[in-house]
């Protein structure tokens, strides 16, 4: 009992410094809990700016620009359902945005967010992430591999809800439909489960790095523009390519134009 009660402490100190010292990847969240689903109906999507692996700063962003659905090729706009509210992690409170949407029909639904660019002061350059998140909903593929030629974008080669943990994510990275060779990779995974009801992360991680190099891998997408990546444990993990869009200034400062997908492993679970 002592060893556990050790471990546990241990392990929440870790987590405490990891988030204090890491210099983590920010990541526009489109979160709902489940992207593969049995059945349609009423899902909220939660999108703070953040950093999903450290519970860390959430970061104060105005309202998006664009925000759609794309099911079997048909474009709903999104944009009026958002609406503002707050996130809190470990380190503050931040303005977020949300939206109330229905699932209707078997399928993919594609979710499409173009956040308005933030201001980076510490670095004096702008970001902004165009963020896809596919919910499907009756195991029907429909539209999880369609490249829709945004600026920035991550075009999934492997059904991004499901995929088993231990198993791999591979896709291509794309700027307006070509692709993007030697593409800059950061993937965070979502380490402290989401409340949707108190718009906050929980205060205790999944799973605990073995370092702080661990809380953002980097990879690099071949001379294709793919990248390929094994998921170790369950759970929701985020693509981020860097700087692929382009769009390389805005309001007189630098834009790092980014494209960023969510997809969710699964554990096997035997009889």
């Amino acid at each position: 009992m002592l060893i556990a009660k050790n471990f546990t402490a241990a392990a929440v100190l870790l987590s405490c410094a990891l988030v204090a010292t890491s210099a983590n990847a920010h990541f526009q969240l489109l979160y709902t809990p489940e992207l593969l689903r049995d059945k349609g109906g009423n899902i909220t999507l939660k999108m703070p700016f953040t950093h999903p692996a450290a519970n860390g700063h959430v970061m104060d962003v105005a309202a998006p620009q664009a925000f759609y659905s794309v099911r079997k090729g048909r474009k709903q706009d999104l944009l009026e359902s958002i609406k503002t509210t707050t996130w809190s992690s470990a380190e503050n409170t931040g303005t977020s945005y949300e939206a109330d949407v229905t699932l209707r029909g078997l399928g993919d639904h594609v979710f499409i967010l173009e956040p308005a660019p933030y201001l980076e002061e510490e670095e004096g350059a702008y970001i902004q992430q165009i963020t896809k998140s596919i919910v499907n909903v009756g195991s029907l593929p429909t539209d999880w591999s369609t490249d829709f030629q945004l600026k920035a974008e991550i075009v999934p080669l492997t059904k991004p809800y499901a995929i088993y943990a231990g198993s791999n994510f591979r896709a291509v990275v794309k700027s307006a439909g070509k692709p993007v060779p030697n593409a800059e990779i950061e993937i965070e995974y979502v380490n402290y489960q989401p409340d949707l009801d108190t718009n906050r992360f929980s205060d205790q991680p999944a799973l605990v790095p073995p370092a702080p190099a661990f809380i953002t891998q980097t990879i690099f997408a071949d001379q294709n523009g793919i990248i390929n990546f094994t998921l170790p444990f369950a759970g929701q993990w985020g693509f981020a390519a860097l700087g692929v869009g382009p769009d390389t200034s805005y309001q007189g400062k630098p834009l790092s134009q980014d494209a960023v997908i969510w997809v969710q492993a699964h554990e096997v679970k035997a009889k």
